[in-house]
């Protein structure tokens, strides 16, 4: 672990691996859950170095002292203080479901400074994107092989109605993988020790985003992008990942067959196959 200033002296923590210089900046999800569950993102660091961020309150960071500064864009600050702290004047950016609000809040503030932006089912909201009950339930539906779709259907159908409870988010927790395995149930698990609860309520608090103007920034922004989807994942539907890929006027959307939330641990080499080609 290699610890750091953000932008206005908080201690953040670093981790690198693999080789292949210059690394690529890694934002987690969550929001604000460490870094730590993206593990080797199935094999990524054999191609390129990786620099797995840990945001401020979570994993090896220090927990804010004022607790705005978890709002996503002021998060902003802390990614070009790592920017800085690199040496680097571009930077490579790998970014995973609500990581990929403050990417694409990076590369709208700062275009000169990116190089390529790899989005890993994103979270859309930073550019107003909706995403409807239906889409996400038609795409739950190519699920109904599974031994567990019956309790796990009924829950969401409460999920995206709106009258979700703590049990109901624990029972959609299958849909989310492409299996519903040990490794997938141990990242599930985690989840509640590795993501700050606090500070995951004010990522996406009121001013954190300003759909339009992030809209028409990312028009302009020339960098490489890919969008990564999974085949069945119900968070970030395929449908709403094109009308995403499309913001870019140089967007790529690919699909992972057969993979949820968490592509890289679903199909590794799948995974790989598609980022070490687009990231070199």
């Amino acid at each position: 672990m290699i610890a750091f200033s953000g932008h206005d002296g908080a201690r953040l923590a670093l981790h690198l691996s693999g080789r292949g210089a210059p690394p690529v900046i890694c934002l987690p999800g969550g929001p604000v859950r460490a870094s730590a569950y993206l593990g080797d993102l199935g094999g990524l660091p054999a191609h390129r170095q990786l620099a797995l961020l840990d945001l401020r309150g979570s994993g090896g960071s220090a927990v804010a002292r004022d607790p705005a500064s978890y709002r996503c864009d002021r998060l902003v600050d802390d990614v070009e203080a790592l920017r800085e702290h690199l040496g680097l004047d571009r930077v490579d950016l790998l970014a995973h479901c609500a990581g990929a609000n403050l990417a694409v809040l990076y590369a709208a503030r700062h275009p000169e400074r990116v190089g390529r932006l790899a989005l890993i089912t994103p979270s859309v909201a930073a550019a107003g994107i909706t995403v409807t009950a239906e889409v996400r339930l038609a795409t739950a539906r190519l699920r109904e092989d599974e031994p567990w779709y019956p309790a796990a259907y009924a829950a969401l159908e409460e999920v995206v109605a709106g009258r979700a409870t703590g049990d109901h988010w624990a029972a959609v927790a299958p849909f989310l993988h492409g299996r519903w395995d040990k490794a997938a149930q141990d990242l599930d698990a985690a989840d509640a020790e590795e993501r700050n609860g606090d500070a995951a309520a004010v990522y996406a608090a009121e001013g954190a985003f300003d759909p339009d103007a992030t809209r028409a920034a990312l028009a302009r922004l020339t960098a490489p992008v890919l969008v990564l989807a999974g085949e069945v994942d119900p968070n970030s539907p395929p449908p709403a990942m094109a009308e995403y890929a499309e913001l870019f006027p140089q967007g790529r959307l690919v699909v992972q067959p057969g993979a949820g939330h968490h592509p890289w641990l679903d199909d590794p080499e799948g995974f790989v196959a598609t980022l070490a080609p687009f990231l070199r």
